[in-house]
């Protein structure tokens, strides 16, 4: 893939070192720790110690003192080597980009540090069973207690919540002044009374774990609460948009990887006289699965620097749309390989089949393209909520 046009030399030097640690790991790595049932915590503390992991989080916390821009290029590099790393999105992208920008200053110096080197992770719990991530809808509530808050509720679909030390949970606080309910978030640890979790069988074979979190009579010192009580909707979408640019650059990186191994097999693999790759019928898909992937990541690039420009309007919409066009890309992508291949696009020999499955989840989660559609209809196109 060519090197971005948009990058600086940092940048592009982060994204080779990176690609560099990748490749020392690879598919095989995520496979066997998939079939052993354990978690890639050599490649985690690897990436950590080089200083990948927390390179968007506050110099001053221990991070890098980059953005969702450096963030999401090490995701797409990991990615495209096989051996992508799930808990960035959820645990330095989402959840040490909202302490770090809305958190007081015990909750930034008791998580980032941690967040940053890699020694402690942190979970996003927002999709319930009847709202997904509708956070007008979420049931989820908090109510004081004195100067303690108690939550109730239940979450889905929460990923790694096993080896998370808390989860930084979405609920509802009532207005005082309005009665309206409002969403805030808390830090709730793992152990927590009342905190319960268990695992949700999936057909995805991926080393982190999906579960279900029931809250009940959760109790809550008053410093749980990150941020302003009154801040609502702007610290929610603080961590909603970095959660979908991160997604575009998981979809990207599987989106590579998958066109990688197809362009590989094209150039060798030989019926006739020539290379399969020789054939129009052959070259023509992969050449179009390499501009969806190229278009997917300029618009990611987009999101991520307006975002990181602290221009959160422009950057949901952006977010928004890169992340749509990367799940597009990469489903497309690993589509293409599996037929470029073959019935060898099915073998366990060439990875590709347990792909077709992992590449549409960017297609559904964090949001769905549907609701995306619906997003960019009635915010960009000016058109009427259908809902």
């Amino acid at each position: 893939m060519s090197n971005p046009v948009i990058e600086t030399e940092e940048q592009r030097a982060l994204r080779d070192a990176v690609a560099a640690l990748g490749k020392r790991y690879g598919r095989d790595y995520v496979t066997r720790v998939v079939a052993e049932g354990t978690h890639t915590d050599e490649l985690w503390a690897e990436a950590a110690k080089l200083g990948y992991l927390g390179v968007n989080l506050p110099e001053e916390y221990g991070g890098g003192g980059g953005g969702i821009v450096e963030l999401s290029l090490v995701l797409e590099e990991l990615g495209a080597a096989g051996c992508p790393l799930l808990m960035m999105v959820v645990s330095p992208a989402i959840c040490g980009t909202v302490i770090a920008r809305f958190g007081t200053e015990e909750q930034k110096r008791s998580w980032l540090p941690g967040l940053a080197d890699g020694s402690r992770k942190m979970a996003f719990g927002i999709t319930e069973p009847d709202a997904g991530s509708n956070s007008h809808r979420i049931t989820t509530t908090a109510r004081k207690d004195g100067t303690d808050w108690v939550l109730n509720g239940r979450k889905v679909f929460i990923s790694g919540v096993d080896i998370a030390d808390a989860t930084l949970i979405v609920g509802r606080t009532e207005d005082a002044r309005t009665g309206r309910l409002k969403p805030c978030l808390f830090i709730v640890p793992r152990d927590t009374p009342g905190f319960g979790r268990s695992p949700i069988a999936m057909e995805l074979a991926a080393p982190e774990k999906q579960f279900e979190l029931t809250l009940d009579e959760v109790r809550l010192p008053a410093e749980a609460l990150v941020g302003d009580e009154d801040a609502g909707l702007l610290q929610l979408f603080a961590g909603l948009n970095p959660e979908r640019i991160m997604t575009a650059a998981f979809a990207l990186g599987m989106g590579r990887y998958a066109l990688d191994r197809a362009l590989d097999y094209a150039r060798t693999r030989q019926v006739w006289k020539e290379p399969i790759g020789a054939h129009q019928a052959i070259a023509h898909p992969l050449a179009q699965a390499h501009i969806e992937l190229e278009l997917a990541r300029l618009m990611m690039q987009k999101a991520a620097h307006l975002y990181d420009a602290g221009d959160d309007m422009g950057a949901g919409e952006a977010a928004n749309m890169a992340k749509y066009a990367a799940a597009e890309a990469a489903v497309h992508a690993v589509d293409q390989a599996v037929h470029t291949l073959g019935g060898n696009g099915l073998t366990q020999e060439y990875g590709l089949a347990s792909l077709v499955t992992a590449a549409r989840v960017a297609r559904i989660a964090p949001v769905s393209r549907e609701m995306i559609l619906n997003f960019i209809s009635h915010q960009s196109l000016g058109l009427p909520k259908s809902y």
